[in-house]
């Protein structure tokens, strides 16, 4: 490959083994993440990835710049340009022999084929590869575009485990870089023969952008089946999809899915309504809680009262009953045996229960099979390899959007706990994989230690690896979100964000330049970190392959 420059080590700034310094022509474009690399000793190569670009010239104060222009003649033509030369700092990344002492002045430096890229990042002859995205490096004509690969033992176990994806809103495409990976793993476990299987649940928060992932995308530029077809995936959208919305009367009340949209799917036997039946549902309600602050667990207590069917509540049968008998509660003098919660406590209880169940459909008594109606319990239970689940949430309020998520994590961990005799342990998928964005409700610093969703968040980042239950999770802001369930992610993905989120100590080890860059990102661009990976990589990833709603 082409050289462009060679190195230089002074009494100041010498090399080291972790970085070395290199001149090159001022008009050279070269940027962050690319790769050079460097003619060694015993004709070994080390490789390096560029940090930091500057450029300096030999004039000696900011004055003389000034008068050198005819004493701020902005039209004038100096006779004689300054000498000038651009200064690169970079990275070690590795040594093809193995040989990581200092590089030598005067050594040639030059830059990096596509095998050249793939060794020195550590992404040559990737165990278990799962592709992740692409680089594209340098200018034309030396353009190199060369795939990238997970090793997917550290994405989704049982090396390593859980990804977390954060950026700005919209323009970071935090949902569409988690449905690429999710299409990739799909397509992986689909099409090779392996002992373990996999199956998908996936929480739609926004609008109706999950509502259609097995229909095809109306339209894809040209040059995005060429990306598909370097990257060994298949241009299609997504196979043995179901999806769940929530019950209502006139079936949308509770979605932005449309009516017809909504009746097509149920005639093909992949949509259903979910509900929650009292019987079974009951002992859940404590999820409706899991934002409130509860210091003296006085909502804890009345659920556990509500439950185990102390006082008159051993007699209810439905949600309707039960909020009539917990208003009886908040009257004075009408707190029951227990004398230990209050009439307060209980109108607490009251205001926040009735707004749930008043708010929303899908706390009902039965359920109607021939009418698509289901509990996600019950869904969750008979999931299949390559299944994935879409279960809507976007158009509840946020109490409701918590209490369906932490049921769906609740009874994910049950199954895979072996809870269910109805299926064998070999019927089961040996992973789950678990997508949902807007992570900052159920997991940020101010969510209360008590909310039991956030308790079983850190249950599943800390052992879900060893249990095959892997979270894939997105956020705006990652600095707000617990750092237990931060630091047991072993892959982070950042896309575009501002200049205070980058100020924040999750941001402190990575290197200056490459803090600026995640200001000005690109739609479809990310700066991922992977225990497989030597180095910060800058990948882009293609299209989504499946239909996307444009409007509402």
């Amino acid at each position: 490959m082409k050289q462009i420059g060679k190195i230089i080590a002074t009494e100041k700034v010498p090399t080291t083994v972790d970085e070395f310094y290199f001149w090159t022509d001022k008009k050279l474009i070269i940027k962050p993440f690319d790769v050079v690399k460097v003619q060694h000793i015993k004709d070994s190569i080390t490789f390096g990835v560029v940090e930091e670009i500057s450029h300096f010239t030999d004039n000696s104060s900011f004055l003389a710049g000034y008068i050198s222009s005819d004493f701020g003649d902005v039209n004038y033509k100096t006779p004689t340009d300054r000498i000038g030369m651009n200064y690169v700092r970079a990275r070690v990344v590795g040594n093809n022999l193995g040989i990581y002492t200092p590089v030598l002045d005067g050594y040639p430096v030059s830059l990096a084929s596509a095998d050249d890229v793939l060794e020195a990042l550590g992404l040559k002859d990737v165990k278990n590869p799962l592709p992740c995205g692409y680089i594209k490096m340098y200018s034309e004509p030396e353009s190199i575009t060369v795939p990238v690969h997970f090793n997917s033992q550290f994405l989704i176990g049982p090396e390593g485990a859980h990804l977390n994806i954060s950026g700005i809103s919209g323009l970071a495409s935090k949902t569409s870089y988690a449905m690429f990976l999710l299409k990739a793993i799909q397509e992986k476990y689909m099409t090779e023969s392996s002992d373990e299987s996999i199956a998908f649940v996936i929480l739609n928060v926004k609008g109706r952008d999950l509502l259609a992932i097995d229909e095809p995308a109306d339209e894809m530029p040209i040059d995005q089946k060429g990306i598909y077809d370097m990257l060994g995936l298949k241009m299609e959208p997504f196979h043995q999809v179901k999806y769940y919305y929530p019950f209502s009367d006139d079936l949308v009340s509770s979605t932005y899915g449309k009516k017809a949209d909504i009746q097509s799917q149920m005639k093909l036997g992949k949509a259903f309504t979910y509900k929650y039946v009292f019987d079974e549902d009951k002992e859940n309600l404590d999820l409706l809680f899991s934002n409130i602050d509860d210091p003296n667990q006085t909502m804890e207590s009345i659920v556990n009262h509500i439950v185990t069917g102390q006082g008159e509540f051993r007699r209810i049968t439905n949600w309707n009953d039960l909020l009539k008998e917990i208003y009886e509660h908040t009257q004075a003098g009408k707190t029951g045996k227990d004398k230990e919660i209050t009439v307060l406590s209980w109108r607490k209880f009251y205001r926040l229960f009735r707004k749930t169940i008043e708010g929303t459909n899908f706390f009902q008594n039965s359920i109607n099979k021939a009418k698509h109606e289901t509990r996600l319990a019950n869904a969750i239970k008979s999931i299949e390899k390559n299944d994935i689940m879409v279960i809507d949430i976007a158009k509840l309020d946020e109490e409701s959007q918590g209490f369906v998520f932490g049921d769906v994590m609740r009874h994910i961990y049950e199954l895979k706990l072996g809870h269910n005799p109805d299926r064998a342990e070999s019927e089961i998928p040996s992973k789950i994989v678990v997508f949902i964005d807007e992570l900052n409700k159920y997991a940020s610093k101010d969510v209360p230690k008590s909310s039991p969703i956030l308790r079983q968040l850190l249950d599943i980042t800390e052992r879900g690896r060893s249990l095959g239950i892997i979270l894939f999770s997105a956020e705006q802001f990652k600095n707000d979100i617990h750092d237990r369930i931060k630091g047991n992610c072993a892959t982070h993905a950042y896309g575009r964000t501002n200049a205070i989120e980058i100020s924040k100590p999750d941001y402190q080890y990575i290197p200056s330049v490459y803090k600026s860059m995640l200001t000005r990102l690109q739609q479809g661009e990310y700066i991922v970190q992977n225990p497989v990976f030597r180095s910060l990589l800058n990948l882009r990833f293609p299209l989504p392959p499946y239909k996307q709603y444009k409007n509402g």
